[in-house]
């Protein structure tokens, strides 16, 4: 292990991340909420713990090993969260405990969008941006953009790249280079923010509001500037923008950047993740509607129709905004939107969740199975389109799933065991690992009332849920740490 290297790094970001507590600086300022001192405090402590870090071994010089970027990785998203949460708990007007602060923290930079603030409504505008922009920074990684970055600083990024990016096949580049790579997904990922804002501002938002969601949609977060979510705007068209733009962020990146690249849209039908993907949003949408008209007939058959698509799109992307309580909902249909958030977005994206090809993979493979049945002495390779998938990956990803399962029932017993009743227990382990938000029960509303032990869980969870799982618990493997 380069132990060197990787506090070199870690002390290099870590400066690097104390530059986004400056903007919401200008926000306070601008707006004159009297809420600038926490961000300075915050900017402080980050940049003095990044350079204590980062001078004693500023000029290590040798290369970083894939072994060292898995390191690198968790503890980065680790301590960003921890110091992420320097202003929110050094501001007055929120009174948050560290254990609070941590949590809010790591649900905006992880895209989760669980929250246990309430009064969003009245909170100061600065408060609101930087949670906005924590969730902007994390939807496609932190880790990303120090790849397109840290070049100029000496520090190779292929070993990030392929511990943070999601996704059974993680050694497809969309161009040769990483550097080239990490700067390709950004350019879109600011592309959509961009076209994001400017239709939410067109459809009747103010441009304050339009900034913010956008960089909560695209992101795939949910945090919101009110306390009622999208739902606060009461708008056909609002809803519609964002069903748009949360069913494109919840498509593979490389996709878009090929779409940008060749000014072609015929490879999305090609790509058997995309239309599964699909066919499962819609699905989804028809099943939460039709159930809603059974249950609430037609006296506002619109209005039902656009609810219904926007929280089946908004739930199994794994976004998490609302438009009204869905917990509330009749039938089965809360449990049914938990559950499609376990299925989440496409590899690639900004989504949580298990993710579409995985579960594609899954059904194949358990295709393949019933067919060998039949025909015990054929050989019947698992097929994405008309590419037969390999052995290993096919075996990776039977290896996440029970990794996951494991995983996602001892959560469900910790949560349990600090008095949480099922349902709450339940939604909240699968809030937290999918990177949802909301959930059922205590915390259909938000994860404020529950113990510092369950946020601490959730915490976990959500960095689990960013990192995929296997990237944290490779470092509590014997094997990892030996020579």
């Amino acid at each position: 292990m380069n132990w060197p290297v990787v506090q070199r790094i870690l002390g290099l970001l870590l400066m690097i991340f104390s530059l986004t507590m400056l903007p919401p600086i200008i926000f306070s300022l601008y707006y004159n909420d009297h809420s600038w001192l926490p961000f300075v405090e915050g900017f402080g402590l980050t940049l003095a713990a990044g350079i204590i870090i980062w001078l004693p071994v500023h000029r290590s010089r040798k290369d970083l090993r894939l072994r060292d970027g898995f390191l690198v990785v968790a503890a980065f998203w680790t301590v960003l969260g921890t110091f992420g949460a320097a202003p929110l708990f050094f501001a007055d007007g929120l009174s948050l405990s560290f254990t609070d602060a941590v949590f809010e923290s790591m649900s905006g930079l992880t895209t989760t969008g669980a929250t246990i603030l309430t009064g969003l409504d009245e909170l100061p505008v600065s408060i609101l941006y930087y949670r906005h922009q924590l969730q902007w920074l994390g939807g496609m990684g932190i880790i990303v953009l120090a790849v397109a970055v840290l070049p100029m600083l000496g520090v190779g990024g292929m070993q990030l790249y392929r511990a943070e990016t999601p996704g059974p096949v993680k050694d497809t580049k969309l161009t040769p280079r990483i550097t080239e790579t990490a700067k390709a997904l950004w350019y879109v990922y600011l592309a959509f923010t961009i076209a994001c804002m400017v239709s939410y501002r067109l459809a009747g938002m103010d441009w304050f509001d339009a900034l913010c969601h956008a960089f909560s949609t695209v992101a795939i977060g949910g945090f919101s500037t009110h306390d009622a979510s999208i739902g606060y705007y009461d708008s056909g068209i609002i809803d519609i923008v964002t069903i748009v733009f949360m069913f494109i962020a919840g498509i593979n990146f490389s996709l878009h950047f090929f779409a940008w690249r060749y000014v072609s849209i015929k490879h999305y039908a090609k790509d058997p993740e995309f239309r599964a993907y699909t066919y499962m949003l819609i699905a989804v949408s028809i099943i939460v509607v039709f159930t809603l008209y059974q249950f609430r007939g037609f006296n506002d058959p619109g209005q039902t129709f656009i609810n219904g698509v926007f929280q089946a799109v908004s739930i199994a992307t794994t976004t998490g905004f609302t438009t009204e309580n869905f917990s509330l909902w009749p039938a089965a249909l809360p449990v049914l939107l938990i559950f499609s958030s376990f299925v989440g977005g496409c590899a690639g994206s900004t989504a949580g969740g298990i993710k579409v090809i995985r579960w594609l993979l899954i059904y194949k493979q358990g295709a393949r199975e019933v067919a060998r049945l039949v025909h015990p002495n054929a050989e019947i390779p698992v097929k994405l389109g008309a590419t037969a998938v390999q052995p290993r990956v096919v075996d990776a990803v039977w290896g996440f799933f029970s990794v996951y399962v494991v995983v996602f029932s001892v959560m469900l017993l910790a949560m349990m065991a600090t008095g949480l009743d099922q349902v709450t227990a339940f939604s909240a382990v699968a809030a937290s690992l999918n990177n949802l938000g909301p959930g059922l029960g205590e915390v259909a509303s938000g994860f404020m009332s529950l113990s510092d032990t369950a946020k601490w869980i959730s915490v976990a969870g959500m960095l689990l849920g960013r990192l995929e799982i296997f990237t944290l618990l490779v470092l509590i493997t014997p094997m990892f740490w030996r020579h």
